[in-house]
């Protein structure tokens, strides 16, 4: 009886460190699909907000070349639109981008929003900083993955629509 004192104990400890093996497991999976749920909801808010500014567009034909002649980042609120009188539609395009850009700066994570027109079809591009590491990638590769410009690889996500008017 003596040659087996102590075999429970033994038992007990490899049972302890599969149980806490398994545990970590547990908790790793838990974190990556936080990561992943925080991700597809960054899409979600990326397609919406791409979305909305095509409404917009749509909503104000006249002023559709000031969309693209400014900048979303340079256009600036105008007061007088949010009136009923007084806001001519290229005052309202701007104003239109002011809030556009700045639904996209506060909704995504280092999100930056640009707008391009090439043979009567407008582009809307929504890139952010999906992985946080501080660089927005996006702007150089057509895919996850890609190399960009600053020979980084390309992995944060992007959205990109395009419709005409």
């Amino acid at each position: 009886m003596n040659k087996n004192a102590g075999f429970t104990l033994i038992e007990v400890l490899i049972a302890m460190v599969v149980l806490a093996v398994g545990l970590l497991g547990l908790a790793g999976l838990q974190a990556t699909s936080l990561r992943n749920n925080l991700s597809a909801y960054n899409r979600s808010q990326a397609t919406q907000l791409a979305y909305d500014l095509a409404d917009r567009m749509r909503a104000n034909i006249a002023g559709n070349i000031t969309y693209t002649s400014i900048s979303p980042n340079s256009a600036t609120a105008k007061a007088n639109c949010l009136t009923l009188t007084g806001c001519s539609p290229a005052d309202m395009a701007e104003n239109d981008l002011y809030q556009w850009n700045l639904a996209v700066t506060s909704a995504l994570p280092s999100g930056v929003g640009t707008l391009a027109i090439a043979t009567g079809v407008y582009t809307v591009t929504i890139n952010w900083d999906d992985n946080r590491d501080g660089d927005v990638d996006g702007n150089g590769g057509s895919l996850e993955g890609d190399t960009d410009a600053d020979g980084d690889t390309d992995d944060d996500p992007f959205f990109q629509t395009s419709f005409q008017l």
